[in-house]
């Protein structure tokens, strides 16, 4: 950015990181929200928009991490070149030690992996789809981008509370949220600190 403009002016589309939060609401359909969610697990979690910060209402929780878990265990690892394969390599050496060393930190402080959790296969830079349970917000997987398909879930019961905890860290790429009531949708999308926040959806364009 500094080089564009100081040099040689030359128009530059920037790709930053980001750790977006993703709110499902108590009301949001199961389905829809577990879906959406695991949107995360595309292209090996290798998305600058991903939602990898996942604030799960108490009352839902425990239904949305049992979908969550059923979603990734059948997420098809493995050569790319394959039909049936559906998650392939992450991109080089360096993401995938950067990716196993999140998920060693995340269990570290903590939190708890109730699928994956480490590398699939003996060859290549494959991580198995991961979700953690027990994430705090002071955690790391919780606080920086893995860039790898791993799913941090949090627990929320208080919006005013989760909207805070959303806007806290200083990204504000995307967001997301789940739920069939307007006004609740509409109050999240003008309160979250975030340049698109998909409803019921994500990483639409």
């Amino acid at each position: 950015m500094r080089n564009s403009h100081k040099y040689n002016l030359k128009p530059i589309t920037l790709e930053l990181g980001g750790k977006s939060a993703n709110i499902i609401c108590p009301d949001a359909n199961l389905e829809i929200a577990i879906n959406q969610a695991c949107i995360l697990f595309g292209n090996c979690g290798q998305s600058c928009v991903a939602g990898s910060r996942t604030y799960v209402h108490e009352s839902i929780y425990d239904k949305f991490v049992e979908g969550c878990i059923k979603y990734a265990e059948g997420i098809k690892v493995g050569d790319p070149m394959e039909a049936s394969t559906t998650q392939g390599a992450v991109v080089n050496k360096d993401q995938f030690e950067r990716i196993l060393y999140y998920i060693g930190e995340g269990v570290r402080e903590g939190a708890t992996v109730v699928t994956g959790g480490g590398r699939w296969g003996e060859k290549g830079y494959f991580i198995k789809p991961t979700i953690f349970t027990n994430v705090e917000d002071h955690m790391k997987i919780a606080k920086e981008e893995i860039f790898g398909p791993v799913m941090s879930i949090l627990k929320w019961s208080d919006e005013e509370d989760v909207i805070t905890r959303a806007n806290s860290l200083p990204y504000g790429l995307g967001a997301g949220v789940v739920t069939p009531n307007i006004d609740r949708a509409i109050k999240f999308v003008k309160r979250l600190h975030a340049g698109t926040v998909y409803v019921n959806c994500y990483d639409y364009t």
